[in-house]
């Protein structure tokens, strides 16, 4: 059975709540910036006229040769000499509070929601572990074409999870750990009834076991 388009009146059934104005923008802008600074690996680094090796001995005699004074080998100034306000080991990650990753996570899906473009299947599991068995799967739950797909469930099991793992143009992601930055990136996503619970419970809901049914 293929999976059907997860509509608003859908959502309010499954207690997911949605923002349906211009609310929660600036909180999206700033937990998409704060997931992709975390994801900076801040190992930049190069040597200051301190750690560069070389001698401490003059290049050449302070005095008689007509040029400018020169104290050390490893100044700014010369080849092979330090880097001056250049780049060291840091910590790029931003803290956003709890309530403000809420709200984005209820501005991204209302906005993905309300757009058609969340699906809702019974359930997505590969019964053998092929890639051509998990390509059928996706094309009997999603019609028409698409570039990439989120696939949200609870849990998965081992088979589906090693039968898509050759599929660049889908990722599979529990629904306690999708974020909202995937809610934006991907073309479709495809929850399975079990995860609406969930997703109420992540945007303050309340679940409700009979969701769009």
């Amino acid at each position: 059975m293929s999976a059907t388009v997860f509509t608003a009146d859908a959502a309010s059934q499954a207690s997911i709540e949605l923002i349906k104005n211009g609310k929660g923008t600036q909180a999206l802008h700033d937990v998409v910036v704060a997931l992709r600074a975390a994801r900076r690996s801040g190992t930049a680094s190069v040597k200051t006229k301190a750690t560069v090796s070389g001698s401490g001995k003059k290049p050449y005699r302070q005095k008689g040769t007509g040029r400018a004074r020169a104290g050390y080998m490893s100044s700014p100034i010369r080849v092979g000499g330090g880097v001056v306000f250049g780049p060291h080991p840091r910590d790029y990650s931003k803290k956003t509070s709890k309530s403000v990753r809420r709200l984005a996570f209820r501005k991204a899906l209302s906005g993905r929601i309300l757009a058609g473009d969340v699906l809702v299947a019974d359930a997505f599991a590969v019964g053998e572990l092929k890639t051509k068995a998990f390509l059928k799967l996706l094309g009997e739950q999603i019609s028409g074409d698409f570039k990439n797909v989120l696939i949200v469930a609870p849990q998965f099991d081992e088979t589906t999870y090693k039968a898509a793992r050759n599929v660049a143009k889908a990722q599979l992601v529990t629904a306690s750990e999708v974020n909202s930055e995937q809610l934006l990136r991907y073309d479709k996503i495809l929850i399975t009834r079990d995860a609406l619970a969930k997703f109420a419970e992540r945007t303050g809901g309340v679940a409700n076991s009979t969701a769009a049914e």
